[in-house]
């Protein structure tokens, strides 16, 4: 068997792609650790691989780690701790585990949810490697899984639209990948990083793809109902899509009452039919939405779980891992085209920019920077735009110096010093027409 002795942790593993990479290893001889959040399904999952290496004659053991969040620091030292103790070595890491975020647009996406995406994604995947790496020797991998939507390539458009915290995790993700494998050369470590296309997963199709339509719902609006009462339907109503129609019904009353209670009036069987038809319209505009993606695919077929873990498998071969050490791996077959439009100058003929607020911020104290700013600033209000120049408190307070005659300041940069300027710019000068960072 190709992993016969190897050890291999697996994050995220008590279900949809960890699980089938687990099963994948598992058939390959290799001892397995699987850990996340929920007892239930890692335990479903442990007697899973019991049985597989049963079947195919494997010495290979299951360890499970409930309770574990890649978040948590102590968790994830104390879970290599005990590895440290019951396995000689780990051979592989795949990074796995992740969370949906927030599906909204960006101005309505908690802060608390994008710190989530973050702390799961992005420092999860640092906090995993780096205490493995304790256990780890030479020709061991780490193998990261991210998304087609970070994927950088000229005449793309990939940003997952809705999808902001994911997105920008993700992609921090493939960058902390590459940057491992440059830090690690030494030890003879790999680090590997994959991007899968759309995966057929019940996240996908009871999660993020109804959210998009709610959320294309309630900024677009829909008839009978306000935003607010939109995101209530997505809510408490949403999640029981596709259940039985009395479990339906029940949740479509009880917002139906819900609304009623809020508006203080309203005839229930009418604000049923309301909320019935904006759940068949949410069915539709999600149905509608994995159909255009499935059109931007070769053969029109999402990647199933277990070629997505096949893939995983293929990248820990050791003559594979060692050609493509460093690498972020595409491994979709999407193409989301769009005509760029790219830009590096304010056109002379900008005619249409006289009187539009333009706020500039600036976290840096280095002269070009500085310089780039100003003649930019100059250049709007030669143009006739109204311009706010905002300083970081770490800047030098001599900055202003260079900006006389240009309206700036030196704020803190936190959540609430930035609101409350924005709210003063709002009203005293209007909204903004651009931010430029």
């Amino acid at each position: 068997m190709k992993f016969d002795g190897k050890t291999i942790v697996i994050t995220g593993s008590g279900t949809g792609i960890g699980q089938a990479i687990a099963k994948k290893f598992a058939e390959e001889g290799a001892n397995i650790i699987i850990m996340g959040r929920r007892k239930e399904p890692l335990e479903e999952t442990k007697i899973m691989l019991e049985e597989i290496m049963k079947r195919v004659g494997s010495k290979g053991r299951v360890r499970a780690f409930p309770g574990v969040d890649v978040s948590d620091e102590d968790g994830i030292k104390n879970m290599f701790d005990a590895i440290s103790n019951e396995f000689e070595q780990v051979d592989i890491v795949v990074n796995n585990a992740g969370v949906s975020g927030p599906v909204k647009t960006f101005p309505a996406q908690p802060f608390d949810e994008f710190k989530q995406c973050v702390a799961i994604h992005l420092t999860g995947t640092f906090r995993t490697s780096v205490h493995a790496l304790r256990c780890m020797k030479e020709g061991a991998k780490i193998i990261t899984i991210a998304t087609y939507f970070t994927e950088e390539r000229p005449y793309e458009q990939r940003p997952y639209r809705f999808r902001t915290p994911y997105t920008a995790a993700q992609g921090a993700k493939n960058r902390l990948a590459e940057a491992l494998a440059w830090e690690l050369t030494s030890k003879g470590i790999r680090s590997i990083a994959t991007n899968p296309g759309p995966v057929h997963s019940d996240r996908i199709y009871k999660t993020v793809y109804p959210k998009a339509a709610a959320e294309f719902l309630r900024i677009g609006g829909f008839e009978g109902l306000t935003s607010k009462e939109i995101e209530k339907v997505t809510k408490d109503a949403l999640p029981f899509l596709g259940d039985d129609e009395k479990v339906v019904d029940e949740a479509i009353t009880k917002v139906a009452n819900a609304i009623i209670n809020e508006r203080g009036e309203g005839d229930l069987d009418e604000i049923k039919s309301i909320v019935r038809a904006c759940l068949n319209k949410m069915r539709e505009i999600a149905e509608k939405i994995q159909n255009n993606t499935s059109k931007m695919i070769v053969d029109g077929q999402f990647l199933t779980q277990e070629e997505t873990a096949e893939i995983v498998l293929n990248l820990a071969d050791d003559n594979i891992s060692r050609l493509i050490n460093g690498r972020v791996m595409p491994a979709d077959r999407v193409f989301y085209p769009v005509k760029p439009l790219i830009s590096c100058s304010i056109p002379n003929n900008s005619k249409d920019i006289a009187n539009k607020l333009v706020i500039i911020t600036i976290a840096t104290n280095e002269s070009r920077h500085i310089a780039l700013a100003k003649k930019l600033a100059n250049t709007l209000q030669s143009k006739e735009a109204k311009c706010i120049v905002l300083f970081s408190k770490d800047n030098n307070p001599k900055v202003l110096e260079e900006f006389q005659g240009i309206h700036s300041h030196i704020i803190d940069l936190d959540e609430d010093s930035i609101k409350k300027i924005f709210t003063i710019a709002n009203n005293n000068f209007g909204k903004p027409d651009a931010v430029i960072h």
